[in-house]
């Protein structure tokens, strides 16, 4: 029986070393002139080539990138549900990745466009679009949608589409309920202020007491991460500070649920002695006791904007950036909801 072609014929007909070969059957960076000779030394043999090898005559993988910060955000998870049926429905697979929102991390993914890994890539930079994040878009071969807020100066070789929301008008919405509902002492567990999301939301809590004529005050603000034991750790500690607080505002709803742990934990009434908000509305919000009043980012939406713009540059080809803005809507729980009352009512 006749052994068929190996990578060692491949790189005798080839005039090339294995290791090469390897490089080139494996979709690894390589010179041009080398994928060129070991392509057509594997054509000659009758080497039948994998779909990364095929990818590189044709300059199309069939996949799509998804950069995300954190794969366990249920933020994320919402986003996937939706841009995975579309790209699946156009042909194409969805590689996720999850960065844990480190900038170096990000541009290790998005330099990699330049060796055309995937036909596409849709990231979701935590700290935000820096010159560099802009250099590595620039020098990219494949393009890219950003989920995120983007710097207003952008270089015109930037053809990268934007997908963003209003995270400001979200909170002032939250605030605006619980001051409608008659809280005033309303403290604010946020996330790392270095990232995106953090700083937005710290400027836009203090934008709206402002607005309804309420002091600041740093002893009803605690920092600490977007995650649920996190949340726990900062309710405890703004709680223990300042005993008369009667509402929440949280960045994320798995802040809300570490407080509303604690909260359970020391016997308060939610929403009777401290309501409760959230932001992001995700699933979570309506399987907690008691259900969560939260702010949507419209998560869903976003990611189906986002495959949208992706798929229209695949199928269509250059054209202008375009940038889409989803609205925040605020979903009314038992959180901030006491018995007989309006959701709207104050106490």
């Amino acid at each position: 029986m006749t052994e068929g072609p190996t990578i060692t014929t491949i790189a005798q007909r080839a005039g090339v070393s294995i290791a090469s070969v390897s490089r080139v059957l494996n979709g690894l960076p390589t010179r041009e002139d080398t994928v060129r000779r070991v392509m057509r030394a594997a054509d000659e043999l009758g080497y039948v080539p994998n779909s990364v090898a095929r990818s590189l005559r044709n300059r199309r993988t069939d996949q799509i990138a998804f950069a995300m910060a954190d794969i366990g955000n249920p933020v994320y998870v919402a986003m996937v549900r939706e841009i995975q049926p579309l790209l699946k429905e156009a042909g194409y697979r969805l590689l996720i990745h999850s960065t844990d929102g480190e900038a170096e991390d990000e541009l290790g993914v998005l330099r990699g466009l330049r060796e055309r890994y995937v036909d596409g890539l849709i990231i979701s930079p935590l700290r935000g679009v820096t010159e560099e994040h802009i250099e590595a878009i620039v020098a990219a071969r494949a393009p890219v949608v950003v989920i995120g807020s983007l710097p207003d100066d952008m270089p015109q070789g930037a053809l990268v589409d934007n997908v963003r929301t209003d995270s400001r008008t979200g909170v002032r919405l939250a605030l605006d309920h619980l001051h409608a509902i008659g809280r005033r002492r309303i403290g604010f567990l946020n996330g790392p202020l270095d990232t995106v999301p953090g700083a937005a939301r710290a400027a836009a809590y203090r934008e709206a007491l402002e607005a309804l004529g309420l002091p600041y005050d740093e002893d009803l603000v605690e920092v600490g991460d977007f995650y649920r034991d996190s949340g726990a750790s900062a309710a405890r500690a703004l709680l223990s500070r300042v005993p008369g607080v009667d509402a929440l505002m949280c960045a994320n709803d798995l802040i809300a649920l570490g407080a509303l742990d604690v909260l359970r934990e020391q016997g308060r009434d939610v929403p009777g002695d401290v309501a409760v908000v959230g932001m992001d509305d995700t699933d979570l919000a309506s399987v907690t006791w008691p259900t969560l009043t939260s702010v949507s980012l419209g998560s869903a939406e976003r990611g189906r904007a986002a495959a949208g713009l992706l798929l229209d540059r695949l199928q269509n080809g250059p054209r202008e950036p375009r940038v889409v803005v989803v609205r925040p809507s605020l979903t009314i729980r038992g959180s901030t909801t006491l018995p007989g009352t309006s959701p709207g009512g104050a106490r």
